[in-house]
């Protein structure tokens, strides 16, 4: 099994103990948590998209405090039931910030982004269920492999742009290139919802236990996350070219 997810991995449900009846995970618990960690970020992003400028002061220090959370959850995932909700509150303060920025900008743009968010959820989890997509090794491998194309692109220019090279610029700007590399990211963070479900369905079906459920959404937000600031920065480059 292959993910790029950092959360969701081939070691992620092997690890833990195999449990039965209503000590283990199941896909029903699964989406509730994912529901009330969409309700946490949520809850959280109105509350700095109302106060942008306390969004941007705090963005540093809660985005460190959000990659604490990430690894203490990611190397002892029984602490997920208490790191994940704090996960999920703080990235919602960050994407408020975010968001509230991108809005100011161009208005309207936060909601786009958020619609279409959900709607490719929605539409891939309907593929996934309906056996129309399949996460086959292939599909695995070609995912995982662009999965980790884009971030070596994303470190290979932040570590450029601090002795002010720009030379991936084209692709991160406005133009047809920028706008076709932006629709691919999003095409592959889209892919990675795919392998969230089959990683959640087989953590159920081998047993895994009940605090997993909680993993799982954690696992899920993050693609989610991911997806909604691509599709955030696809639209403003759409509409910065009017």
């Amino acid at each position: 099994m292959r993910s790029a997810n950092p959360a969701l991995n081939n070691n992620t449900f092997r690890t833990a103990r195999r449990v039965s009846g209503e000590t283990a995970m199941t896909i029903d618990g699964t989406v509730n948590k994912t529901a009330l960690s969409l309700l946490l970020v949520m809850t959280s992003a109105i509350y700095t998209w109302n106060n942008p400028q306390l969004g941007l002061a705090l963005f540093w220090p809660v985005t460190i405090f959000t990659f604490i959370l990430l690894m203490i959850t990611i190397f002892n995932k029984k602490s997920a039931p208490y790191t994940v909700p704090l996960y999920c509150l703080a990235e919602g303060l960050i994407l408020g910030g975010i968001s509230a920025y991108a809005n100011a900008m161009y208005p309207g743009i936060a909601n786009q982004a958020i619609a279409l968010t959900f709607g490719i959820l929605a539409a891939l989890l309907f593929l996934y269920k309906s056996k129309l997509i399949a996460a086959t090794e292939n599909f695995r491998l070609g995912v995982f492999s662009a999965t980790f194309g884009i971030l070596i692109v994303y470190v290979l220019n932040l570590i450029l742009s601090f002795f002010g090279i720009s030379f991936m610029g084209p692709l991160f700007g406005n133009g047809l290139t920028g706008i076709l590399f932006s629709v691919f990211v999003v095409g592959i963070a889209s892919m990675n919802l795919v392998l969230d479900f089959d990683f959640i369905e087989q953590g159920a079906e081998q047993g895994a236990p009940k605090y997993m459920e909680w993993y799982a959404a954690f696992g899920l937000m993050i693609t989610l996350i991911w997806l909604y600031i691509e599709i955030l920065n696809l639209l403003m480059k759409l509409r910065s070219r009017r």
